[in-house]
């Protein structure tokens, strides 16, 4: 008998298919009949047993049904087709603003670790959510993670780095959330871990977790305390109460900073009263207790108004500190420190050789792999080895178009 075993994956018999569950929230299906012609099979929720065959044969044709089917993988949150990024797919994790590791020459590295959004904002800069166009989900093998992090932290060279957790999404949709912040804290030279959400998904107990493995601070996206308005910009039917709880839970545990998106016309008169209440409960023990955002007009984002200047918006920020009373601005108090720029190995308009290695979210988007870099291809549905010409590179995020 050969059992396999598996920590990431699960297993339901339905008819004549084997549903496989990847991270809670993945799924594909195998064809019982492909199972059988290994040898008899027995399903368990985290396990496969075969019998009459010895374990590493087995394990060489189940890896390959494996591959084969989990190109099939969707997202059970709203079903849409998926792309599972981990050590073996030969896709690397730097290159792209969709996942993976992005470095922009400073203290900060920013950690992404899937796409999907329980949410449906007005104002979504990446048009995330339920009613979202976007074409495909992504999801990163944790341990991938870890061990490219490591790579560029040691690169970077420096002490006092902060790991931002964050996605094009809700981060805390990502299932083993809780064991990446507990790997990154092991990281010597990272001494800061926050991370980004809107709050719908917290607990006390899963607040609990991530602060006993190491999290920092909460970057809560609260835009109103009117339940109407809150529920207006969230585009979607929203638990205002909920996140309020928990909100005047979290300073109990760790930093906490209210990150309200300023959307004129709809929360003017709210930014206050957020910052009020961010004061009230305790936020901004080690960083400002408010972060007020401005909206910006993107490309493929919801844009429901035009984008006040960064002029306008400090000055109206300015004007409701003397109308109210109570400090809405903070500057530089991240801490940023410039660092060493990570390589980069094209130059803007260099023409290369690269290969498609999977679908972009957008329309007619591929993602292609040259250099170890990840580079997105707009208006393409070329496979296997194409030549791009660079037209991208900033902060080592590539785009190339065909040639």
């Amino acid at each position: 008998m050969a059992l396999l075993e598996f920590k990431d994956l699960s297993f339901t018999e339905k008819g004549n298919k084997i549903e496989v569950t990847l991270l809670k929230n993945f799924y594909f299906f195998i064809e019982k009949s492909d199972l059988l012609k290994i040898s008899p099979v027995k399903i368990n929720k985290n396990s496969i047993e075969f019998k009459d065959i010895p374990e590493k044969k087995v394990s060489k044709k189940f890896n390959f049904l494996l591959s084969n089917n989990i190109k099939s993988l969707k997202n059970r949150l709203n079903n849409k087709k998926s792309t599972y990024i981990h050590q073996n797919s030969g896709i690397p994790l730097i290159g792209t603003n969709y996942f993976g590791l992005i470095d922009r020459n400073t203290s900060i590295i920013e950690v992404k670790p899937m796409t999907g959004c329980n949410l449906n904002c007005i104002y979504c800069s990446v048009d995330e959510g339920l009613s979202s166009k976007r074409q495909v989900d992504f999801v990163v093998e944790k341990d991938y993670i870890i061990k490219e992090l490591k790579k560029l932290v040691d690169f970077k060279a420096i002490d006092a780095i902060e790991a931002h957790i964050n996605a094009q999404g809700e981060t805390l949709l990502y299932p083993r959330i809780a064991e990446l912040v507990a790997d990154i804290a092991k990281i010597k030279q990272i001494k800061t871990i926050s991370i980004d959400t809107n709050g719908t998904l917290l607990t006390k107990q899963l607040v609990d977790e991530l602060e006993k493995a190491g999290l920092t601070r909460f970057n809560l996206s609260l835009n109103a305390l009117d339940p109407k308005i809150a529920q207006k910009m969230a585009g979607c039917a929203y638990n205002l109460n909920k996140v309020i709880e928990i909100a005047k839970y979290i300073p109990k545990k760790t930093d906490l900073i209210i990150a309200p998106l300023y959307l004129p016309g709809y929360n003017d008169k709210e930014i206050p009263k957020l910052a009020e209440f961010a004061l009230k409960i305790g936020a901004g023990k080690d960083c400002p207790p408010v972060g007020i955002q401005n909206f910006l007009n993107y490309r493929f984002g919801r844009n429901p108004i035009k984008a006040l200047s960064m002029d306008v918006f400090y000055k109206k920020l300015k004007d409701m500190e003397k109308e109210y009373g109570i400090k809405l601005i903070f500057e530089d108090w991240f801490g940023l420190k410039k660092t060493k720029p990570l390589p980069k190995p094209f130059e803007k308009g260099q023409i290369i050789k690269a290969r498609i290695v999977c679908d972009g979210r957008l329309r007619n988007e591929k993602l292609a792999v040259s250099g170890n870099r990840v580079i997105s291809v707009p208006d393409c549905t070329e496979e296997g080895q194409v030549k791009l010409k660079i037209t991208r590179t900033k902060h080592n995020i590539f785009v190339g178009i065909l040639v």
